[in-house]
């Protein structure tokens, strides 16, 4: 995953957790516009949430951030 991304989705589970706490859930959809202007950077969240590790939907975005962070 590219490190920009990576950067992004720390980012986006930084400000969920901070405004909703730590039992906040998110979908990779989060972490883009709702118009998808960069349709292989969502595949990419997307290979990464559903494919690689079989995520569900929604998780717990303090786990997703703690994964990313892991490098996972």
């Amino acid at each position: 995953m590219r490190n920009s991304l990576r950067s992004k989705i720390i980012e986006v589970c930084n400000k969920k957790i901070a405004q909703k706490g730590n039992n906040v859930g998110l979908s990779f959809y989060a972490f883009f516009a709702n118009k998808n202007d960069d349709p292989e950077l969502l595949m990419e969240a997307a290979q990464w949430w559903i494919m690689q590790h079989q995520l569900d939907h929604f998780e717990k975005a303090i786990k997703i951030k703690t994964m990313i962070e892991n490098d996972r």
